[in-house]
């Protein structure tokens, strides 16, 4: 992912009007970003860690019904701000976002609890960054950037350094998923 050769800055509803041509792009800070398009997206490791993770989350989330909140994924739409539009592989939403989200409206209006990103080969990390920095400038929780190559997470919070979780440590929800905590090999495996 990089951003375009000729940086682009625009509102979110020109960020809206974009065709759906299969690109993957993020407004951040009024600035778009986008995949190359020569770049495959596919990637068993990615989509493997995705399934996995939103079925754990889903299955948390079962097991302490939390009001209306969802679990989504596949590139969830988020409008984080006028400026600021992204999608998210594996997202936490509070009811309250849903509650302001209209039904017909693809984004949804505010940051997710929490936001997990899959890195890919082709993810670029100036992006990456950007895109860290306005979920939790946005009121977002936690990020997870999960590196199946690595076989890690990297957690983000704001106020607090980063925390890394190796295959042999658990990851936890901390305050903001109570009671969740499983063994990262569940989700990235051996």
């Amino acid at each position: 992912m990089s951003l375009v050769a000729d940086p682009i800055r625009m509102t979110f509803e020109e960020f809206l009007a974009l065709p759906d041509d299969g690109v993957e792009r993020d407004l951040i800070d009024g600035m778009l970003w986008e995949d190359d398009p020569s770049v495959t997206k596919r990637n068993r490791w990615h989509s493997r860690s995705e399934a996995q993770l939103s079925f754990i989350l889903e299955d948390w989330l079962r097991r302490n019904p939390a009001c209306g909140s969802q679990i989504v994924s596949g590139e969830a739409g988020f409008r984080l701000g006028d400026g600021t539009g992204v999608g998210i592989d594996v997202a936490y939403v509070s009811a309250e976002v849903i509650a302001v989200t209209p039904d017909d409206e693809g984004f949804f209006q505010g940051a997710p609890v929490l936001a997990v990103e899959i890195l890919s080969p082709s993810d670029r990390h100036g992006r990456t960054i950007a895109k860290i920095r306005a979920l939790l400038k946005a009121g977002a929780a936690a990020v997870w950037i999960v590196d199946p190559a690595f076989r890690t997470v990297a957690i983000y919070r704001n106020g607090v350094d980063p925390v890394m979780v190796n295959l042999g440590q658990d990851l936890s929800g901390e305050d903001y998923l109570p009671g969740f905590q499983v063994p990262l090999v569940q989700v990235l495996g051996t």
